[in-house]
């Protein structure tokens, strides 16, 4: 063996092949419901509690994004092609997961604000997001095959944006 072969065998090795239909019709459309569920109820949620500065009014800012983000991107995915060119698979059913992913990625940072302290909630929800971006990366590393340093960081500064046009915009109303 030459050192060529030598140093592409530590190179990681391609991930396992997963069914097509599988990654199209519920991972894809479960990973577009988590990052825009993640993503988007964030600048709501932390703007609410940088205004109101009370946790359990941010909780139902966080649970009507969350809800709402979920009812519309599951429609829109349900209503984006009918599978049959694509192979995307039934409609209904990526729309059900879509929205089930959209609403579970806001709920997750949105539930610390049941903590009566908003100061614990913010910080319990600032560690939350971070495991929540790391798991899109994750997600999308192993199933879509993408790079992870370079997925990591689309995931992590996409979401870092949106966190402080939310704490900016909160900060802004709140003065």
């Amino acid at each position: 063996m030459d050192m060529k072969q030598g140093s592409a065998m530590k190179e990681r090795e391609p991930a396992p092949a997963h069914d097509s239909a599988f990654v199209l019709q519920r991972v894809q459309p479960a990973l577009l419901g988590l990052m825009d569920g993640s993503v988007s109820t964030l600048a709501p949620l932390f703007a609410a509690a940088e205004l109101t500065g009370n946790a359990h009014k941010a909780f139902f800012v966080g649970l009507a994004a969350s809800v709402g983000a979920g009812i519309s991107m599951g429609l829109a995915e349900a209503l984006s092609d009918d599978g049959a060119v694509t192979g995307r698979g039934n409609p209904i059913a990526r729309g059900a997961v879509t929205a089930v992913a959209t609403t579970l990625g806001g709920m997750l940072h949105t539930l610390p604000f049941l903590l009566p302290s908003l100061h614990a909630a913010l910080y319990t929800a600032y560690v939350v997001v971070v495991f929540e971006l790391i798991a899109i990366a994750y997600i999308r590393w192993h199933f879509m095959r993408s790079p992870l340093g370079r997925t990591v960081i689309q995931v992590v500064v996409g979401g870092a944006i949106v966190f402080a046009i939310g704490m900016w915009l909160g900060n802004m109303g709140a003065s």
